[in-house]
């Protein structure tokens, strides 16, 4: 993998291939049991296949889970500050190999470049900030009557499985990895079989670092290599980033033998616009909540509810402001829009585009197949930004997540009634207002069910703010000190200083 990221600075859409083992466990890139199976992975600029997929059975998923289990003893004895130095070597090593991860990035998800600096800049930070923490975990001293105390110890879990998503590969491997070994475990990660490329790059950047061989294993597969994970008698910890339906059936294994379990799942959520916003700045957050990553953000705020007095400007704008965005090759600087993940997926969003005109509403711009005039992208998954009007609460389109680049507008009159219907989801990952009222801001965040409130902004995430959902849009945190907590646990040690009561001497 050096080699292929040293190739990198020279590297254009549809040049790349990839013929490294993309397992990696035992501090090293391990080769394909069988060698039978494999399953395709594309580029999703140009369709063409970038490499294959060899999906890990039982017998690798084992291995991989001792290697863990046995960096895991010698890493949960150092100090929080021996293993703060490596995680900031990792640190420094992604911020120095930034560009070249990014490309591969681009290559592997179909994001824009631009984005994908962004990305990898928050994942070296991810390691910053926890390699920070990690010299600070401390337990509590307890005073107890007669001199006798108590005291408690924060100690790691053990071997921590992470199961990423394919919008944000190499990032949510940092999420989920950065917290566990800053408290002293080990990692087992799973990327989506989609982007099966970039997570090798970080086990290899550990390793680099300076963490014991089998700290951080990459095993690759599908659905059937994630149950075998979830049901693993060696996995104190379960942390997903995906759909719904899979969490559920996470926590339902997981629940067989009492894992500890984070959830990141799915939303659909909500963007409230008031007629007292800063116009400008709300126009760019409804992109910003809309249009990243081609809208295949989890977070994204793609009910975007506006006042009825400022509708019909709102709507000018944004239509105007989206029909400007570049699609087309994401490796090019100027490109704001690259390909969706898959040709299923790219038909999916387009099927919900369908629908939502068949249930009445209106397309303003976009909702279509393109096709970039480079030859070479023809074959790539690319549509055009949509935004529907004359929605309504009980179409399709508002109620069910499309995770795709379409935003449905909806007009509200009162504050009360567009706070009620904002609630009325299964989902509650985020939430966004655009007001210059600060009380009503305020008001606003605090009656919003979500996790998430983001105020005259859409879709920032630094790694100091904890992130996560409420209601079926799952439980648990990624991002904050809080996260410590999730991949800790507390042990009570009690000192008795004088005797124990002769309590059974009658």
């Amino acid at each position: 993998m050096a080699q292929l990221l040293e190739s990198m600075p020279g590297a254009s859409t549809g040049q790349v291939v990839v013929t490294d083992h993309l397992n990696f466990w035992g501090g090293c890139r391990v080769k394909p049991k069988d060698g039978i199976n494999p399953e395709p992975v594309h580029e999703p600029a140009t369709g063409r296949k970038l490499c294959d997929m060899f999906p890990c059975g039982k017998e690798e998923v084992d291995q991989a889970i001792q290697s863990a289990h046995a960096a895991y003893l010698k890493w949960s004895k150092m100090a929080g500050m021996e293993r703060a130095r490596v995680m900031l070597e990792a640190a420094r090593i992604i911020r120095e190999r930034r560009d070249n991860i990014a490309k591969l990035e681009v290559i592997n998800n179909g994001k824009s470049i631009t984005e994908a600096r962004v990305d990898i800049d928050i994942s070296w930070q991810t390691l910053e900030y926890y390699a920070g923490i990690a010299g600070t975990l401390a337990g509590q001293h307890i005073q107890l009557p007669g001199g006798s105390f108590a005291y408690t110890r924060r100690e790691a879990l053990g071997v921590c499985v992470g199961i990423g998503a394919w919008n944000y590969p190499f990032q949510i491997a940092c999420w989920k990895s950065a917290p566990a070994l800053a408290c002293g475990n080990a990692m087992v990660f799973k990327p989506s079989p989609f982007t099966a490329v970039t997570a090798v790059i970080l086990a290899e950047i550990y390793k680099e670092a300076g963490v014991p061989d089998g700290l951080f294993n990459v095993v690759q597969g599908g659905a059937e290599t994630g149950t075998l994970l979830c049901n693993h008698p060696g996995v104190a910890k379960v942390s997903f980033t995906g759909s719904v339906p899979t969490g559920k059936k996470i926590m339902e294994m997981s629940a067989k033998t009492v894992k500890q379990v984070t959830l990141e799942l799915g939303g659909k959520s909500p963007l409230i616009i008031f007629k007292d916003c800063e116009l400008e700045n709300a126009v760019r957050g409804a992109l910003m909540a809309n249009f990243l990553t081609q809208g295949e953000v989890c977070c994204n705020g793609t009910r975007v509810y506006v006042q009825r007095e400022i509708m019909p400007v709102f709507l000018e704008e944004v239509v105007k402001r989206t029909k400007a965005i570049s699609i087309g090759d994401p490796l090019l600087e100027a490109t704001r829009m690259g390909a969706l993940i898959t040709r299923q997926h790219l038909d999916k969003v387009l099927g919900f585009v369908s629908q939502a005109k068949k249930e009445g509403a209106k397309v303003l711009c976009g909702g279509e197949a393109f096709t970039p005039i480079e030859p070479k992208l023809k074959g790539g998954y690319y549509m055009s930004p949509c935004v529907l009007d004359n929605c309504t609460d009980d179409m399709t389109c508002v109620k069910e997540e499309i995770f795709g680049p379409v935003m449905s507008v909806m007009p509200f009159d009162t504050e009360e009634e567009v706070l009620k219907r904002a609630n009325n989801t299964t989902f509650g990952l985020a939430s966004g207002v655009f007001t210059r009222d600060i009380s009503r801001a305020h008001r606003v965040a605090e009656n919003l069910q979500a996790g998430t409130c983001f105020i005259n902004n859409y879709n920032i995430s630094p790694v100091e703010v904890p992130f996560g959902g409420y209601k079926q849009s799952g439980f648990g945190r990624e991002n904050g000190q809080v996260t410590i907590e999730y991949y800790s646990q507390l042990k009570t040690v009690v000192v008795e200083m004088g005797d124990v009561d002769d309590y059974f001497n009658c």
